[in-house]
């Protein structure tokens, strides 16, 4: 059978690519289990990998939750499975960047939510399509999806099922970019190799920070930085040297 999630790495970024392009990369309990072990592998690789691309093979990033393993009665190995998996995404250690071209609709956007960071290509068509169905999310929709775009764009989202571009996908703040098809392997490469650059010590930290904190007054927050705060990583030196042996050879 074809390997459902396809891995591939490239100077400390690992991308993972969703690969059902006949279905429309629907999301079935198989594709979530492959998921599964290469998060399970990301978790335990944070010195070898410090970025994780997330994105669809063919035509789309993915159609949605498959509507016929849900019809029929969908087998799952554990209590709230495809939830679970979600959530481990989007707390891997390291940045997750989702790439979205194509179709991502409902539980296609839920999983793209577990990003840090969303780019859309211009094809890009997001929706959330819950209500059109008779169904509730149970994907994390009803809670990263307001922290994006607001409570009232997030409702006007989850009442009409409407669909919103690429481009008004950024608009809203559902994305954070928004670039042309034919530019959107070489913006996607360029950020990945903008963050790799910076340090991974720092981003696991930054991005935990960040996790811990949601929702907590700014004092408690504010706290929180202070005492939990992770300092200095061990490359703070090297990189100090290396801008100061710059700035002296430039001078």
């Amino acid at each position: 059978m074809t390997d459902l999630v396809l891995r591939h790495d490239l100077d400390g970024a690992a991308t993972l690519m969703l690969n059902r392009p006949d279905k429309l990369n629907a999301l079935n309990v198989e594709l979530f289990t492959a998921l599964e072990a290469e998060v399970t592998r990301l978790e335990q690789q944070t010195e070898t990998v410090g970025l994780v691309i997330l994105r669809g093979a063919g035509r789309c990033f993915s159609a949605g939750h498959d509507l016929a393993d849900i019809s029929t009665g969908e087998r799952l190995p554990a209590p709230h499975f495809q939830s679970k998996i979600i959530e481990r995404i989007a707390n891997l250690p390291q940045p997750v960047i989702t790439a979205v071209h194509g179709h991502c609709y409902t539980g296609a956007l839920e999983l793209a939510l577990s990003g840090d960071i969303i780019v859309a290509a211009e094809s890009a068509r997001f929706a959330d399509t819950h209500a059109k169905w008779a169904l509730t999310p149970v994907w994390g929709m009803s809670q990263r999806m307001p922290r994006r775009v607001g409570t009232y764009k997030a409702r006007e989202m989850m009442f009409t099922c409407r669909t919103y571009s690429g481009r008004e996908a950024a608009e809203i703040g559902l994305a954070n970019i928004c670039v042309p098809d034919a530019e959107f392997d070489a913006r996607i490469a360029a950020l990945a190799e903008q963050i790799l650059a910076n340090s991974w010590f720092s981003h696991r930290a930054n991005k935990r920070l960040l996790r811990d904190t949601d929702g907590l007054p700014l004092e408690a927050g504010l706290s929180h930085e202070v005492y939990y705060g992770e300092g200095r990583g061990p490359d703070m030196h090297e990189r100090i040297a290396g801008f100061s042996s710059k700035r002296v050879k430039q001078d």
